[in-house]
């Protein structure tokens, strides 16, 4: 299976590497490299004195942990399933002598690789935009790693449920706007172990405490009580794993019909 599993993978890469969408979401991952360019010229300009530190912070909550993973999981992983049967190539695919398991694990790291690249390439280099001055320590490389790990922690977790959803439902875009832009969105503020029912509960306990203490957005942290270290990364290779497997279990079992 390992084996479908690669073939899979390097079919959809190239596929997806080069595809119309993956151009349009690679504009829009580097919106941040194009904010930290600007911020970067006031700050020479002597009209922005923030510490560039914690302007990132700033834009590692806003666009990267609210919004950046989760559009990008939502419209790769909802997808995964509803573009064979809308471009009719489900009969074609069905037909290869591939496991169907084999077939959506390797397009779910096929989409995971893809939206990885984009979304390190535009965090590091914003950050290194930001940060990259006089002040520059070795010690800060090691926090823009951990930003990342975090990030693609939440990225996988994102893309294994909506990939579960595009597996279950005929238009999983709908339930996964809900829950991405909706229930993440809200629930995080509940107090209690209620918050601890959202991805980005697990993602918040896991970024470096000053990023959580300073910088004008602390207020999305009132309510945080974090989950221990080990203990949220554990729950979210867990929710990756579950919903995957979920996902190829379905898919192997669920008959899909082509609609005209």
């Amino acid at each position: 299976m390992t084996t479908e599993i690669k073939r899979v993978f390097s079919f959809y890469f190239f596929l997806k590497k080069k595809s119309s969408r993956t151009k349009i979401f690679f504009l829009l991952s580097s919106a941040a490299i194009l904010l930290a360019l600007v911020i970067r010229a006031y700050r020479l300009a002597g009209h922005w004195a923030e510490n560039s530190q914690i302007i990132f912070q700033n834009i590692l909550m806003v666009f990267f942990l609210q919004f950046l993973i989760i559009i990008l999981a939502l419209f790769y992983g909802t997808s995964i399933v509803p573009e064979e049967m809308e471009g009719k190539t489900w009969p074609y695919l069905s037909s290869r002598p591939v496991s169907k398991a084999a077939i959506i694990i390797g397009k779910y790291l096929s989409s995971l690789a893809v939206t990885s690249i984009m979304l390190v390439s535009s965090l590091l280099l914003s950050y290194f935009i930001l940060n990259l001055d006089r002040d520059f320590q070795l010690k800060d490389i090691w926090t823009v790693v951990s930003y990342s790990l975090v990030l693609l922690l939440g990225l996988a977790a994102y893309l294994s449920f909506f990939t579960f959803l595009s597996t279950w439902l005929a238009k999983p875009i709908l339930l996964g706007l809900a829950f991405g832009f909706g229930w993440e969105n809200v629930i995080q503020y509940f107090p209690g172990t209620t918050q601890k029912l959202s991805i980005v509960h697990y993602l918040k306990s896991l970024l470096p405490q000053y990023a959580s203490a300073s910088g004008r957005l602390s207020f999305l942290f009132i309510r945080l009580e974090p989950t221990r270290d080990w203990l949220a990364v554990l729950i979210l290779l867990l929710i990756t794993v579950v919903f995957l497997g979920l996902a190829a279990l379905l898919f192997s079992y669920k008959e899909y019909l082509i609609q005209d």
